[in-house]
Parts: structure tokens; C-alpha cells; sequence
């Protein structure tokens, strides 16, 4: 009895075994293999806003970095570290021209260099405006004035009219003024201390510039050098553009043009006919007279008052 049961239990072990064996072939077991590993991916460092820039700003080594990006990602018209490993060097004379945000890639599109078409429309700052003088060394501080340099404008006039010992005058109408070309010289040339251009290139609002246009045609206009450090980085407005008078509107005919005369219900009040001047210190006006001495101008009768006021043409002689 002993020996059949061992038996069983034998056979049932191995049956239960090969059970197992068979089971865990079909459903795919047994000892795991290793995966391979993924090949790497192939990167570059390419240059990025390293905050946000606003169009007109030149790029420096401060404003950018170097960031990794896959290769498979990388545009041509962006700017790599394989070709320029220098920073400083591969952003020196780029001027952006379309805003950037921190982290974008700077590419060719949204930057101009310094020789390229459009590369001083892209140093002005958006809402100002460039216009051109007339220079020379008496006039631009000896040829001292250069690219980027802030400088104050001066205008000489002469005031005699033309006849006469000469009179002139001199007064500053703009201030903190940005250069930003001497002739076609957009940059400081490499190891020059000076330029003697007979044209400098300024950065003004729009009305700062009508302003240097009009004075420029009315006298001589120069530029003066400010010191380094020594600029707000905005222009700023000295003379304003002078207004123009008001027309003066004449009563009648026979009234003389220093001055105006005011009418009112029919009578004349604080002037006698024929009387220089009203109680009130204003001057009347000889003219016919009505029949009955109330002092009416012709078609006009018994006027108020007679104010004396500047004539037009003293409205438009510079003060």
C-alpha cells in the first residue's frame, strides 16, 4: 500500500509539473531578455533670446545664450555654436529687427546685420524718426561726433534782417539727440577717434523733426558733443515750434490796423468824437460822423469801445 501510494503522489508531482511546463510556453513566459538601448540623439547648441529684446535694440553677450536643441529640430536660418563658437563674436553688429521673446532662437529673419539693407531702419527705435544735417568739422565738434554719440542741437541766426551791423543769436533747440550715422558710416569705424562727414544722420520724434527742418532753413545749425553717461535716452525738446497768430478781423473800412473796434445797441460809450482816447486808456477812432455826433463809422453805427491790440505784421516778428 505504501509503495502504490508513493507511487501516485509521484505521478501526479510530474504530471503537475508538465502541466506548468506546457502552460507557461503558451502564454509566452520564461526568462526576459534585454531591450536595447535607444541610439543617442544627435544635438547642437543654438543661440537663443536669453530675455525678451524690442525691435531697434543691438544684441550683446548679456541678451543671448547658447541652448541645446535636437539637430533634427534645428531651422537652417538659425545661428549654431559649430560655426561661431564665440558669443560675443557671433552676435557683434546685429540689430534685431523683429521682437523677441526669452528663449526663442534667433534666426537670420528676425535680425539684420550691420552692412545689410535695411540695417539703419532697423537701429530706430519704433515712433522716432531719422533725418540728415549738414556737417562739417566746425560744426559736429571737430569731427569728434560719432555713431551713437548723444549730442544737444544749436541754431545761429541773424537777427539784423539784412541791414545793419550783423546780429546773431544762438540757442539751443534740442537736447540729448542720438547720432546714428555719420555720411553712410552706421557704426564707429574700427581705430578711428574722429570722422569729418558733411552729413550726421539724428534720431528725433516726428515734430522734432519738422522743427530741425524749419531750422535749418533759417540759420546754422550745429551739433554739440555731450559727455558719455550723460543722456535721459530720450531727445528732448528745448524751443518749441513756434504757433501760429491768430488772424485779426478788421471792423470797417477807415479803421486803422492796430485796431479793433466793437459796436453795441447803437452807441458809442467811454469815447467823445473826435476824442484821442477813451476814459479806460482806449484809443479812439477819427472816422465820419452821424449827424447827431454819436460817432458812427460809415454803415456802422455807435460803437462801444476801440481797443488798441499789435498789429498783424508785429504778430509775426520773432520776439
Amino acid at each position: 500500500m505504501n509503495v502504490m501510494r508513493i507511487a501516485i503522489l509521484g505521478f501526479a508531482f510530474i504530471a503537475a509539473t508538465a502541466a506548468v511546463l506546457i502552460a507557461r510556453g503558451m502564454i509566452g513566459g520564461g526568462t526576459a531578455t534585454s531591450q536595447a538601448a535607444p541610439p543617442p540623439v544627435s544635438t547642437l547648441q543654438v543661440l537663443v533670446a536669453a530675455r525678451d529684446v524690442a525691435p531697434g535694440h543691438s544684441l550683446d553677450a548679456d541678451l543671448v545664450r547658447w541652448e541645446v536643441w535636437p539637430k533634427s529640430a534645428v531651422a537652417p536660418g538659425f545661428i549654431t555654436q559649430d560655426k561661431q563658437p564665440d558669443i560675443a563674436k557671433a552676435v557683434a553688429g546685429i540689430v534685431v529687427r523683429a521682437p523677441l521673446v526669452s528663449g526663442q532662437p534667433i534666426t537670420e529673419a528676425s535680425i539684420v546685420r550691420a552692412g545689410a539693407t535695411g540695417f539703419l531702419a532697423a537701429t530706430i527705435k519704433p515712433g522716432l524718426r531719422a533725418i540728415g544735417v549738414p556737417v562739417n568739422a566746425e560744426t559736429s565738434a571737430g569731427g569728434f561726433v560719432l555713431p551713437n554719440d548723444r549730442v544737444d542741437i544749436v541754431l545761429t541766426r541773424d537777427m539784423s534782417g539784412g541791414s545793419g551791423a550783423k546780429n546773431f543769436q544762438s540757442e539751443t533747440i534740442l537736447r540729448d539727440v542720438r547720432v546714428l550715422a555719420v555720411d553712410q558710416t552706421a557704426q564707429q569705424p574700427k581705430d578711428q577717434q574722429s570722422v569729418v562727414g558733411k552729413t550726421a544722420t539724428l534720431e528725433l520724434m516726428p515734430d522734432q523733426a519738422e522743427l530741425l527742418a524749419r531750422s535749418q532753413q533759417t540759420g546754422i545749425v550745429s551739433l554739440v558733443l555731450r559727455a558719455l553717461g550723460d543722456s535721459s535716452g530720450e531727445p528732448v525738446t528745448v524751443v518749441e515750434t513756434p504757433k501760429k497768430a491768430a488772424p485779426v478781423i478788421f471792423a470797417a473800412p477807415g479803421v486803422e490796423r492796430n485796431t479793433v473796434v466793437v459796436f453795441r445797441y447803437g452807441i458809442r460809450r467811454g469815447a467823445e468824437p473826435g476824442a484821442g482816447a477813451s476814459s479806460n486808456g482806449s484809443s479812439s477812432v477819427s472816422g465820419p460822423q452821424t449827424p447827431n455826433g454819436a460817432g458812427a463809422i460809415d454803415g456802422i453805427t455807435n460803437p462801444v469801445s476801440v481797443s488798441v491790440v499789435p498789429s498783424p505784421m508785429a504778430a509775426m516778428i520773432p520776439q
